[in-house]
């Protein structure tokens, strides 16, 4: 290969990819929380639970996981990973256990948001989720779970 048939590939190759990353960049989404569709789940009237209402019911459970799976794509996926399989950025939440001692600090942690050594790891979504959204996505979460990955 001559020396300018290398460069025009190199500097193709270079274009490629910048124009490659941009278009993933912009796939990235829209990082504004969005809200969450619960009306076919049943209302906990705005009272702040410390454990997941719908655990009990099979039925109501898998509802909720359902409205929770596409909450969780839309507004946590970006960061904890699709199936909440994270791919390094954020803690693996697949292996917050389905039980009720976690319940209390998942809902901390989603109201609340993380910010350590005034870096925001994670926003609060108390303004943007209502409980019966924290608690369907808690739901989908508990159909992921693994013990160790």
């Amino acid at each position: 290969m001559s020396d300018s048939t290398l460069t025009a590939w190199a500097l193709g190759l270079a274009a490629g990819s910048l124009l490659a990353l941009s278009g993933v960049a912009a796939a990235h989404g829209d990082v504004t929380p969005q809200s969450v569709n619960t009306k076919e789940l049943p209302a906990l009237n705005g009272e702040v639970l410390y454990e997941n209402p719908y655990r009990g019911d099979p039925d109501i459970h898998a509802k909720a996981a359902e409205v929770g799976a596409s909450a969780y794509n839309q507004n946590c996926a970006r960061c904890h990973g699709l199936g909440a399989v994270s791919g390094g950025i954020a803690p693996d939440l697949r292996l917050l256990p389905p039980d009720g001692e976690t319940d209390e600090y998942f809902h901390m942690r989603v109201n609340n948001g993380v910010v350590r050594n005034g870096v925001t790891y994670m926003p609060p979504f108390a303004e943007t989720f209502s409980e019966e959204a924290i608690w369907a996505i808690k739901s989908f979460l508990d159909t992921v779970h693994v013990e160790d990955l």
